[in-house]
C-alpha cells in the first residue's frame, strides 16, 4: 500500500460505520450512508510494446488493472470514498517497469502491485465542497495538475481541497498537497513526493464565448533529487466553442509564467503559450495547435504534476522539458462513425507533431500518432493506439503500440 498519514480517511469510514446512534432517527439515517452506498469494479487489460533505438531488445508489457471502489451515500452533506487497485503482470515481465531492474529493455511505467489509490472524506453543501484525504485532482485540461489516468497506476494527491461556488458560473478551488503518489508506486525511490504545494484555480463560465480561468500553482518539492523542480506558476486560460450552422468551432488561448520557488537553487523565469483551434462537422473534427514551453538560464518550463501523456506526443519523449525549451506544432484529424450500424461510435484519429527548441531553434524531431477506439457494449470498450517518433537532435527513434480493453461495472 501507499504509505501516508491519510490512512486516517480509511479509518474514519470504518469508525463511522461502527459509531452508535444517539437516537433512532439518527441511527436510521446514519446507517443509510452504507446501506445506500455504491460499489464499483473496473478492469483494464493493456498490451504495450516499445521498440526504441539504443536497446537491442523490445519491451512488451501485458498488465491487468483491477480497481475496486466504494462510495457511501451522503449524510447531512458528508460522504466517503475508498478505492483500491491491483496491477498484475500477465506472463513474463519483458519490460523495464522502473522498479524490476530489467534495464536492458525500454521503460513501460506500469509496475505490479496493490495500493490504496483513494481514501477521502467529503462534505458537500450548497456553495462549498470540502475533500480531505487521498484523492484524484484534475484541473482544467490537466496540463499542470492531473491524475495521469493513461498509466495503470493513477497519480493521486494526499491533500485537502476546497471548491467554492459563491455565485452562479464562478468556481474557486484551493488545494493544499503534502504528498503526491506517483505512477511508479511505492517501491520506486521517487514513487512518493513530499510536498508543500498550494493549488489555486478560479474560473468563470458565464460568458457565451468562453470559460476564463486564472490559476496559480506553487510547488515546493521537498525530496532532494527533485527539489530543482520547485516552481511558482501563474497563468490564465480562455477556452470555448461556438456553433455556426452545422460546424462547431473550438478555440483556446493560454499563457503562463513560471519561476523558481522556495529551495530551488536555479534562477529562471520562463513562459508557456498554448494556442489552438478546431472545427467539426458530420463526425469529422480537425484541429491545429501551437504549444511553447519556454526556457531561461538553461532551465525549461516544467509541468511535473501534469497528465503528461496527453501532451507533446504519445511516445512520451518530452515528459521533461529540455533545457532549451520546447515548441510543439501539431495538428489532428478525427472521425467518429455516426448512426446505428455495427461501426457506429467507432473513433479513428491521426495526429502529427513537429518538435523544435525554444532557444537555438534546433529541430528535435517529429511524431505520428494514430488511434482507433470503440465502445463495444454498455460496459466494455476497446482501443488500439500507435506512436512513431522520429528523432533529429533529441532522444531516439521510438515506436510504441497498445491494445487495451476496459470493462466497468
Amino acid at each position: 500500500m501507499k504509505k501516508s498519514p491519510l490512512m486516517l480517511a480509511a479509518s474514519a469510514l470504518v469508525l463511522m460505520s461502527a459509531m452508535p446512534a444517539v437516537a433512532a432517527e439518527t441511527e436510521d439515517n446514519a446507517s443509510d450512508i452504507f446501506a445506500k452506498g455504491k460499489a464499483g469494479l473496473d478492469f483494464r487489460y493493456r498490451l504495450e510494446n516499445v521498440d526504441q533505438t539504443g536497446f537491442s531488445k523490445q519491451a512488451t508489457a501485458s498488465t491487468l488493472l483491477t480497481k475496486l471502489h466504494y462510495e457511501t451515500a451522503s449524510y447531512k452533506g458528508f460522504s466517503g470514498f475508498l478505492e483500491a487497485t491491483n496491477i498484475t503482470v500477465l506472463g513474463e515481465a519483458t519490460y523495464n517497469s522502473t522498479v524490476n531492474g530489467n534495464t536492458t529493455r525500454p521503460v513501460v511505467a506500469d509496475p505490479s502491485g496493490t495500493e490504496l489509490n483513494q481514501a477521502y472524506l467529503q462534505y458537500k453543501g450548497d456553495q462549498v465542497t470540502l475533500k480531505f484525504g487521498r484523492q484524484g485532482v484534475n484541473l482544467d485540461d490537466q496540463r499542470f495538475i492531473g491524475t495521469v489516468a493513461w498509466r495503470q497506476n493513477d497519480q493521486t494527491y494526499d491533500s485537502a481541497v476546497a471548491i467554492l461556488t459563491p455565485v452562479k458560473n464562478l468556481t474557486a478551488i484551493y488545494g493544499y498537497v503534502w504528498n503526491v503518489n506517483r505512477v511508479f508506486g511505492d517501491d520506486h525511490p521517487l514513487g512518493n513526493l513530499s510536498t508543500n504545494a498550494h493549488l489555486i484555480n478560479v474560473s468563470y463560465s458565464g460568458f457565451d464565448f468562453a470559460k476564463i480561468t486564472a490559476y496559480g500553482y506553487l510547488l515546493d518539492l521537498n525530496d532532494v533529487p527533485v527539489y530543482g523542480l520547485s516552481s511558482a506558476t501563474y497563468g490564465v486560460r480562455v477556452a470555448g466553442s461556438h456553433k455556426a450552422g452545422s460546424v462547431k468551432v473550438g478555440y483556446q488561448a493560454e499563457y503562463a509564467t513560471q519561476s523558481d520557488y522556495k529551495d530551488n537553487p536555479k534562477n529562471f523565469s520562463a513562459d508557456f503559450w498554448h494556442l489552438g483551434a478546431s472545427a467539426g462537422a458530420s463526425g469529422v473534427t480537425a484541429s491545429l495547435d501551437y504549444e511553447l514551453l519556454g526556457a531561461d538560464n538553461g532551465v525549461g518550463f516544467q509541468t511535473p504534476l501534469a497528465t503528461l501523456h496527453k501532451f507533446n506526443g504519445w511516445a512520451d519523449k518530452f515528459l521533461s522539458t529540455p533545457a532549451t525549451g520546447l515548441k510543439d506544432v501539431y495538428g489532428s484529424v478525427a472521425y467518429k462513425v455516426p448512426g446505428e450500424g455495427a461501426l457506429s461510435g467507432l473513433l479513428v484519429k491521426a495526429v502529427y507533431h513537429d518538435f523544435s527548441a525554444d532557444v537555438g531553434g534546433a529541430h528535435y524531431g517529429h511524431e505520428w500518432d494514430f488511434l482507433a477506439s470503440k465502445k463495444l457494449t454498455k460496459s466494455v470498450s476497446a482501443l488500439v493506439k500507435t506512436a512513431f517518433y522520429s528523432a533529429d537532435s533529441f532522444a531516439t527513434d521510438t515506436t510504441k503500440f497498445w491494445v487495451m480493453l476496459t470493462a466497468k461495472f
